[in-house]
């Protein structure tokens, strides 16, 4: 009898430049948490670069910014596809990540992000500026996420905000890590809310945040990767949630698969596509996120990046960035196709 070698296991395939500068960001962000629960935004203004909105377009797309409420400083930037001016555009509301804590949509990684699934879908992109913790609180982010549909809404701000080829009917809401799990929830409030011009068709779910009381073998395995580590995830958790209630990670907001997770297999929940990277600790958070969304008949697909970490498409140098580029336009793709189709069909 022959022996038999198990393959190879997969490693982090990075280059040196990408690491570096996780390894950068990595080292900015545990800088910036102080151990009573506080963050050192004057610290991060240091490594913090912003890019301004362009009027004139740049490789193929102008942005411009908007405020939602300035008593709140909730605003958001539009990037619209110049080169695609007569055609009917889907709308990506996209939220950033960052741990609720990090980050904004002018910072250049999440500016640049943008323009480049403006340009590539095409779509007209809305990128949120949320409020951010510990300063703000759950339900802050997640409010100020849906206030922005809310928004857009309203005949006279769409028309204010939005190219006038911008479909709201074929809206998708989008986002990575905290954005992911923004998305998820946003999205579950949008299908139980009567909106007037907004439809959400989809989802996008970029290596969501979320998490639970038990440890899971990535978490353990994994928390010396990238960006990710139990220590910081738990640090964010803590920052999050609101002061005077107890903290438990199974708060269906963290652990939206878990104990007391809501039922949402009698809602119309869109398609919604899952990344998930081999190299990250959340990898099996999310993929159980996945197989819940299966379970509760929902229509959702799941994308694996074997040799990646978390964050890994926000660097463009990857070939694995650019690819899920692709994956996302093809998905946008194949569920307005579906709705098209299914809207003529009920006409």
């Amino acid at each position: 009898m022959e022996a038999t070698t198990k393959p190879p296991s997969p490693s982090l395939a990075l280059p040196w430049k990408t690491r570096m500068l996780l390894s950068v960001i990595t080292t900015a962000s545990d800088a910036a948490c102080r151990r009573n629960g506080t963050v050192n935004r004057r610290l991060l203004n240091l490594v913090d670069f912003r890019a301004p909105a362009t009027s004139k377009s740049i490789n193929g797309v102008m942005s411009h910014d908007v405020v939602v409420d300035p008593a709140r400083n909730l605003w958001f930037r539009v990037y619209v596809p110049t080169q695609h001016a007569g055609e009917d555009l889907p709308v990506i509301v996209f939220f950033h990540g960052g741990g609720f804590v990090f980050l904004a949509p002018d910072v250049l990684a999440y500016d640049a992000v943008c323009r480049r699934f403006a340009r590539k879908l095409p779509a007209v992109v809305v990128s949120v500026d949320y409020r951010l913790a510990p300063e703000h609180r759950y339900p802050a982010q997640h409010e100020d996420c849906f206030d922005v549909l809310k928004f857009l809404d309203d005949e006279e701000n769409r028309s204010k905000s939005l190219p006038e080829n911008a479909n709201l009917l074929r809206c998708f809401l989008a986002g990575d890590s905290a954005g992911g799990n923004l998305a998820h929830h946003v999205t579950q409030r949008a299908c139980e809310f009567n909106f007037q011009q907004l439809k959400v068709i989809g989802v996008v779910a970029i290596q969501p945040f979320f998490g639970g009381e038990n440890r899971t073998d990535s978490e353990t395995r994994l928390k010396g990767t990238p960006i990710v580590s139990l220590k910081r995830t738990d640090w964010m958790w803590k920052a999050f949630l609101p002061q005077g209630e107890e903290f438990n990670r199974d708060h269906p907001i963290i652990n939206v698969s878990g104990p007391k997770a809501a039922d949402i297999s009698k809602i119309q929940f869109p398609p919604t596509m899952v990344v998930v990277a081999g190299f990250d600790a959340l990898h099996d958070w999310q993929k159980l996120y996945y197989e819940w969304l299966k379970n509760s008949g929902k229509e959702v697909y799941l994308y694996e990046y074997p040799t990646m970490c978390h964050a890994f498409y926000i660097f463009p140098e990857l070939p694995e960035s650019r690819q899920l580029i692709d994956q996302v336009k093809e998905f946008v793709r194949k569920v307005s196709v579906s709705v098209s189709v299914s809207s003529n069909v009920r006409n």
